[in-house]
């Protein structure tokens, strides 16, 4: 993934924001897997 920093402020930290991105959308992929696991186990288990 390219991020176009010519028109951006000289003080962001561009490389700690795309970290903390990254961080977030494997947080998101986790936690989708994380129910995903769970409703499968409801549905097995429940019925």
């Amino acid at each position: 993934m390219s991020v176009d920093l010519t028109g951006g402020h000289p003080d962001m930290d561009y490389e700690e924001h795309k970290r903390t991105y990254k961080g977030f959308v494997m947080g998101a992929v986790v936690l989708v897997v994380f129910v995903a696991i769970l409703l499968i186990g409801m549905a097995y288990f429940l019925t």
